[in-house]
């Protein structure tokens, strides 16, 4: 299967690398997985990275973060088949959803890396003006055994209409509600509802952006079972940094 619009995406000027932040199960009291989060080849931040990003590149941007997240994962996850390798994509980077993934599939192939362990997120924050092919998008991961998520859950534009449309297998509460939950009614109102919501709908829930124990004991009481967040561990530059501060 062809895909005009990636074979007609402009070649990206730039290399790209990774760092890498875990996400903890609090029930199973263990590492889920790890974010693979876009770096430059010395470090650099997200921010600086994305800045030197074309419109016109912005496929070959997305490919090339996925192979590369593949690649470093590949030699450093212990077991790969026990932990989930999250990587974020862009769904307006993606044209016809079967065609790109091609690289993906290849880069799993080539390195040993199971599909089933690996986790695409995508922000809310990203205006995806089709919704049609979204669901698209996620029909064709799902059933090549990707798993689904939403990443900033309430943060975004989009909010809860994603969820009308369709359901992913995950959804990541963003860091601006969860700040300070642990003394703020209005947000343990706003979490106990999403709560309920993915409980219904059979989508787990991961707090994200957890800075303190109070936050997070808040949130474990809420019946949140997966966490993520400088309090658990900060990303680290093509490394697996491990777990700090006592649960």
């Amino acid at each position: 299967m062809s895909c005009d619009g990636c074979s007609t995406a402009s070649a990206l000027d730039l290399d790209v690398s990774m760092a890498f932040q875990p996400i903890y199960d609090a029930v199973d009291e263990r590492v889920w997985g790890y974010e693979a989060l876009v770096r430059g080849v010395g470090g650099e931040g997200a921010a600086e990275v994305l800045a030197q990003v074309r419109p016109d590149q912005r496929y070959r941007f997305d490919q090339d973060c996925r192979v590369t997240a593949i690649e470093l994962a590949s030699r450093l996850f212990p077991e790969p088949e026990q932990l989930k390798l999250s990587i974020n994509f862009m769904p307006n980077a993606v044209y016809e959803p079967s065609a790109c993934l091609r690289a993906t599939l290849r880069a799993a192939d080539r390195h040993g890396f199971p599909l089933t362990s690996i986790m695409f997120e995508f922000t809310e924050d990203e205006q995806v003006a089709d919704t049609e092919h979204l669901t698209g998008i996620i029909a064709e991961y799902r059933k090549r055994g990707f798993t689904t998520a939403i990443d900033d859950f309430g943060a975004g534009h989009a909010g809860l209409s994603l969820l009308v449309d369709f359901q992913p297998d995950l959804i990541k509460i963003d860091m601006l509600v969860i700040r300070g939950v642990d003394t703020d009614p209005a947000r343990q109102a706003v979490v106990a509802g999403v709560v309920h919501m993915a409980d219904a709908l059979g989508i787990t829930v991961l707090a994200e952006g957890i800075e303190t124990v109070a936050e997070y004991r808040t949130l474990r009481g809420a019946g949140i079972r997966l966490f993520q967040g400088y309090w658990f561990a900060r990303p680290a530059f093509e490394a697996l940094p491990p777990l700090q501060n006592p649960r």
